[in-house]
């Protein structure tokens, strides 16, 4: 009789192992569903914003870049041309001839 009394107490225990299983899938499909990322099409679309933000930012980034780098060729001309140009004033007055910083008459200073 024991014997057939632990039997029907293991059985029941495996009924209730299911019932417990049933349960906790039950529940943690739920959870699941409950805690669940976005839809695809919901998630599809975040995406294809971030992606639109972000080539809009670079877009800006490239461009402000593009035009520091015009005004500092720019810059670069004017300085050059303005180099030029007084080299060329000094070589046509004839302001080589004083190329040292000196005179004959001792180097010009304290004079």
């Amino acid at each position: 009789m024991a014997y057939e009394y632990d039997r029907l107490e293991r059985e029941e225990g495996g009924g209730s192992f299911l019932m417990g299983l049933l349960a906790g899938t039950v529940l943690g499909a739920g959870l699941g569903m409950l805690f669940a990322p976005k839809a695809g099409s919901e998630l599809r679309s975040q995406i294809s914003e971030s992606a639109t933000k972000l080539r809009s930012t670079a877009n800006e980034s490239v461009q402000q870049a593009s035009d520091k780098v015009s005004q500092m060729m720019d810059r670069g001309r004017e300085a050059y041309d303005r180099a030029r140009s007084s080299v060329s004033n000094m070589a046509a007055s004839g302001g080589s001839s004083n190329v040292g910083g000196g005179s004959a008459s001792g180097g010009g200073y304290g004079a």
